[in-house]
């Protein structure tokens, strides 16, 4: 999953998965669940593969309330498990305060001089 900077949108550019039971249990780990559009189309994959949503559970370090309450109106079955609930979105889509830039600091790119 990548998100569009210019519209906060996610997309996907790239499924690889192995064939799944329908009772399969799902994790998917997430640094930061902002708008919840990221979990959306990771969900939309799996339940595509047969997988019901009560055995998906998404796990993320941080959280805002604008995220869970998408998430949990679209999927009231699935799991969702935040290490912290921060206070908002900001008019950019991000979390506040947030931890900055997740990939960033994920790949050390912020301090990368051949980052764009």
């Amino acid at each position: 999953m990548i998100r569009d900077e210019e519209t906060a949108e996610a997309r996907c550019e790239y499924v690889k998965i192995p064939t799944l039971k329908a009772d399969t249990h799902v994790v998917i780990l997430e640094q930061m669940l902002a708008t919840g559009g990221s979990i959306d189309l990771a969900v939309n994959v799996l339940l595509k593969r047969g997988i019901h949503p009560k055995n998906i559970h998404c796990v993320a370090l941080i959280g805002a309330p604008e995220g869970i309450q998408y998430l949990h109106e679209k999927y009231p079955d699935m799991n969702i498990i935040l290490g912290s609930l921060d206070e908002k979105l900001n008019s950019k889509k991000y979390i506040v305060p947030g931890l900055g830039d997740g990939g960033d600091r994920a790949f050390n790119s912020a301090n990368n001089p051949t980052k764009g």
